[in-house]
């Protein structure tokens, strides 16, 4: 059985990335940049699945900020060895426990990312906008959440898809407000239980582990080691140099 998660219609079609003036990008420092959309699964696909199982509950309407600052990296410290077609389920599950156990309103996570690279749309609101998630205490506001689905401590492989995947991500979601995914960004805490005291300003990585924010050692060793290229990948994939 899966552990509980520990870090805290139809499939939608999405701009190709090779379309050729989809978006004007920045060569150099933080001039505003983009990248295209990667294809991201449409929430409805793991919310209501073939076998009659649903999340736990209708989501409110969501809350909204005025932009995307940073983004948060956690694994969801569950099994590594699931079948990809298995990824809503875990998902449903997932949720399901976010819900349940912790009462939360909806799934924390703004987005989900599996070990074939397959990106999942995860808390409701609209992939393209500022949704407020409940995924990294203190420091949910400007930011989103990506999960990775596995459990990625010291010596577990990351799969290259996996990590290539919240790239793509990455760039897309941070160079809707400009941000070079490896500059230092200041957001400030509301939560005296994370990192920081609230009121406090940090001055955090805008792709960042849960970590750098909260008391875990999410989103593991592994994974945590990989975000310095993640953060190249992304920026490449902005146009930047």
């Amino acid at each position: 059985m899966l552990g509980l998660v520990l870090c805290v219609k139809g499939i939608e079609r999405t701009v190709d990335d090779r379309v050729a003036g989809a978006a004007a990008v920045a060569r150099q420092g933080n001039v505003p940049s983009s990248a295209p959309r990667p294809h991201i699964v449409a929430r409805s696909v793991w919310a209501a699945g073939g076998d009659g199982s649903t999340a736990a509950r209708t989501p409110p309407p969501p809350h909204y900020d005025d932009k995307v600052l940073a983004v948060f990296v956690h694994h969801t410290d569950s099994p590594n060895d699931y079948d990809c077609a298995d990824a809503p389920r875990i998902i449903r599950y997932l949720a399901a426990g976010q819900t349940g156990a912790r009462d939360w309103d909806d799934i924390g996570y703004n987005f989900l990312v599996d070990r074939c690279g397959t990106i999942y749309e995860g808390r409701a609101g609209g992939v393209d906008r500022p949704v407020v998630g409940a995924h990294t205490l203190g420091f949910n506001h400007r930011t989103a959440g990506i999960a990775a689905l596995g459990t990625f401590t010291v010596g577990v492989p990351v799969p290259r898809a996996m990590t290539d995947a919240i790239a793509a991500l990455v760039a897309w979601k941070l160079g809707l407000a400009g941000i070079d995914p490896r500059t230092t960004v200041r957001l400030t805490s509301s939560n005296s239980l994370s990192r920081y005291k609230a009121g406090t300003t940090a001055a955090l990585p805008a792709l960042a582990a849960h970590g750098d924010a909260y008391m875990t050692t999410c989103p593991g060793a592994a994974l945590k080691a990989r975000l310095p290229e993640i953060r190249q990948a992304a920026a490449r994939l902005q146009g930047r140099t």
